[in-house]
């Protein structure tokens, strides 16, 4: 298969400087997780607010409780960004994992028209699916937060890590141009993290169009907890905060942090 290589003179000429919304762009080659690297630069003194790093093989990518996650050399968009979040209270920082979520949906409706869900707190669905993840960790003790995403673009079925994900290319996407999508998302990120910083987290605009894009809210699900704890019933908001509250029929119950899976009408 064709995968052509990022474009970094290219990406750095449209996203960075004077008219660009990021400060500063690079690619690598391979790197264990870019989420890792940045975190430290920052810890080494560097400033990596608006910073953006890509790379085109990720061979420790990591999701969420640690989990390691590898596709092949340029099938997929892994990136991470910078975002001080010294202007937002920590209450607020929570919905930044949502907002690159949606982020994420607007580069996909704004390419090829196609609807995507959002599964709380850090999974882009196209049905059963996982086309995208995100994972947010926080640079203590500087308030400055390390967003990676890894959209899959190319990545076959035979070569998935997980049988639950797809890709664009899955999918029949007409564009599967990764310069094509790292310049988008990283556009719609941008904007969405102007928004949440102007707000001091989620403003108005945010929360409606996650609950639109949701295809958590509204449905039977089963939150597993750290500890061993297990919830269940009915996900009926997201609080302000960006935490999901559930509705068990006993009561409200609300979940900072755990594996949510959505739960047939059979249960």
């Amino acid at each position: 298969m064709d995968r052509p290589a990022l474009d970094a003179v290219n990406l750095r000429a449209r996203l960075t400087g004077p008219q660009g919304p990021w400060r500063a762009l690079d690619v690598v080659t391979e790197t264990g997780s870019t989420n890792a690297d940045l975190l430290a630069r920052c810890a080494a003194g560097e400033d990596i607010d608006g910073a953006v790093l890509l790379a085109e093989h990720q061979t420790a990518g990591r999701g969420r409780h640690g989990r390691h996650w590898v596709t092949p050399p340029r099938s997929q968009l892994a990136l991470s960004v910078g975002v001080a979040a010294d202007a937002v209270p920590t209450s607020g920082w929570g919905w930044l994992t949502l907002a690159t979520g949606v982020a994420v949906a607007d580069a996909i409706v704004d390419v090829l028209g196609l609807q995507v869900g959002l599964k709380w707190p850090n999974d882009v669905m196209v049905g059963d699916g996982k086309l995208a993840g995100i994972l947010a960790e926080v640079a203590a003790p500087k308030q400055l937060i390390v967003v990676g995403l890894g959209l899959n673009v190319t990545m076959t079925a035979e070569e998935a890590p997980d049988p639950a994900a797809v890709s664009l290319g899955m999918l029949g996407a007409a564009v599967i141009d990764r310069n094509i999508w790292a310049d988008k998302v990283l556009r719609h990120l941008a904007s969405r993290i102007a928004a949440w910083r102007a707000a001091g987290g989620a403003d108005d605009a945010l929360q409606a169009d996650y609950r639109r894009h949701s295809c958590t809210l509204g449905v039977r699900v089963r939150a597993d907890l750290p500890g061993g704890q297990r919830v269940e019933g009915i996900a009926e908001a997201i609080d302000d905060t960006g935490r999901l509250v559930i509705d068990t029929g006993a009561g409200a119950v609300t979940v900072a942090a755990g594996d949510v899976t959505r739960l047939r009408p059979n249960g």
